[in-house]
């Protein structure tokens, strides 16, 4: 169960962290977020939905190995 929780969690960071990234990137300033905020977390969020992802994949490699 906490493993489908980490699983989550990486997948939604990764996924939020790349939609602010382009958010960033695409979308005409409005004067409310500035862009660099929004490439700042998203480059934050996508690395550590990263993290939690590599960290997932180990884990379960190491139940797989009866560890």
């Amino acid at each position: 169960m906490k493993l489908n929780i980490q699983l989550v969690t990486a997948a939604v960071l990764s996924v939020g962290g790349l939609v602010l990234l382009f958010c960033g990137v695409y979308i005409a300033p409005q004067g409310e977020i500035h862009e660099s905020l929004l490439v700042g977390f998203g480059e934050v969020a996508t690395f550590a939905g990263a993290l939690f992802g590599i960290d997932y994949v180990y884990k379960k490699k190491g139940d797989q190995n009866g560890n």
